[in-house]
């Protein structure tokens, strides 16, 4: 007898509620290709042994960094990671504990996350950072609802310089609550279009989210936009790429409201799409409205310093209606990566690895350059991304790339940027002279066919 939790009656009633017909308009957001139709096709059952060869089969058609030389970015980056950091994360006190977010929750894995906590807040200049959440993306949309409860506005302006993946995030969170959403077109340079910016912000704006770089790798103006959106008393929102933050200044000084950024680059691997790792500052005036949790520092009554969860607005937790996030959750192991690494470089140590990611992307974009067909597509001043331009089919040079086992890059068209054969390039530290130079004689070999 199947189990059936809920009878025909009783969902006609829940969807009557609701205010739908039938459960095939929840779905309707889903477009129809991302849906499975009909039932689920699977295979006869395996033993263990035949399990484990077909899955060893399969992820044989994966290509990995390890493989090929990679170019790729647009929100994910092939940084070097210290053979520490995965030593450290498989030490069974933090690789096997309890769900971190439990009263039963370790000291060791508390004080974990309260430095995780303060080395973010010293690599942002921010006054408080939460336990992490999800990813960028997530954390970004996070930021999106904390300024529509702080300000009670219902719109949010969002440069189209922001990564393409997390505005879906955005409108994908703001759409239940009746959040406006626009957005602000890109110049000729490559930066927010700060004319019209200005036209779009009003006494209606909660705030402007801005990504720098941004994502074309394009640094912005963030000072003056800074001026611009607190002049009608909007928040300030900024996602941040946190290696960038060992050169560029932190949005603490340029007086950000909210910081959020993609902590996948600090100690976490690629790891084909996830787990990643979100990361969430702001003021302290915004620390009750925050989502997620908080750990604080605190002394016992002996007198010993001890670790506590200081904050928690999840609804699992509390009251419903007090809740500033039912689907938040913080990052623990990938968290603790992030810590490992930071305290591994120390400031010195990031600075080195920004300045590299700086200077090669530089050596590649002018080598580039030079070759008859290609060009830089902005001229704004950029860290370790950029956008190239060329006069053949993108996906035609980039799988002439592939065929030399180099991942050479994103073809922009796919975000619908209306960008036509131009390929988003992004090097890090680990990228050497003699990879760039194998990148760039197989490019003047393509044009010169």
């Amino acid at each position: 007898m199947p189990f059936i939790p809920h009878t025909e009656i009783e969902q006609g009633e829940m969807l009557n509620t609701i205010g739908v017909e039938n459960f095939e308009q929840l779905l309707e957001p889903i477009p129809i290709s991302a849906r499975l139709p009909g039932t689920l096709k699977l295979p006869k059952p395996l033993s263990e042994l035949e399990t484990f060869q077909l899955v060893r089969q399969l992820s044989q058609n994966n290509i990995s960094v390890n493989d090929y030389i990679c170019f790729l970015g647009g929100g994910a980056y092939d940084h070097y990671i210290p053979a520490a950091v995965d030593h450290i994360l498989a030490r069974p006190e933090f690789y096997t504990a309890y769900t971190p977010y439990q009263p039963e929750v370790s000291q060791g894995t508390l004080q974990a996350i309260y430095e995780y906590q303060s080395l973010i807040c010293n690599l942002t200049g921010m006054d408080v950072t939460n336990a992490s959440m999800y990813d960028g993306g997530s954390a970004l949309a996070e930021a999106a609802l904390l300024a529509h409860r702080v300000k009670n506005r219902q719109q949010i302006a969002v440069s189209m310089g922001v990564n393409p993946f997390y505005r879906q995030i955005i409108r994908t969170y703001c759409k239940g609550q009746n959040i406006q959403i626009d957005e602000i077109p890109i110049d000729t340079t490559g930066g927010t279009n700060l004319t019209h910016l200005k036209q779009i912000v009003s006494d209606q704006t909660a705030a402007v989210i801005l990504q720098h770089p941004n994502f074309f790798g394009c640094l912005e103006e963030v000072f003056e936009i800074e001026k611009m959106i607190h002049q009608v008393g909007a928040l300030y929102i900024t996602c941040v790429d946190p290696i960038s933050l060992g050169l560029l200044t932190p949005p603490g000084e340029y007086n950000a409201d909210i910081v959020i950024g993609e902590g996948q680059v600090l100690g976490n691997a690629l790891a084909f799409g996830g787990p990643y790792l979100g990361i969430f500052s702001t003021k302290r005036e915004f620390i009750r409205k925050i989502p997620g949790r908080l750990i604080g520092q605190t002394v016992d009554s002996k007198g010993r310093r001890g670790f506590v969860m200081t904050l928690q607005t999840r609804e699992q937790h509390i009251r419903r209606e007090k809740a500033t996030s039912n689907i938040c959750t913080n990052q623990t192991l990938n968290a603790l990566a992030a810590t490992v690494y930071l305290s591994l470089l120390g400031k010195e140590g990031l600075r080195e690895v920004a300045n590299q990611c700086l200077q090669k992307s530089h050596y590649l974009a002018e080598g580039l350059q030079s070759i008859p067909g290609c060009k830089l597509k902005f001229s704004r001043p950029f860290f370790k991304e950029f956008a190239i331009e060329i006069t053949i089919p993108a996906k035609s040079f980039l799988e002439t790339l592939k065929s030399e086992r180099i991942l050479a890059g994103i073809d922009l068209q796919k975000f619908n940027l209306e960008l036509e054969n131009t390929i988003l390039i992004a090097v890090t530290e680990k990228r050497s002279q003699q990879e760039m130079d194998t990148y760039l004689q197989v490019a003047s070999q393509i044009f010169q066919k």
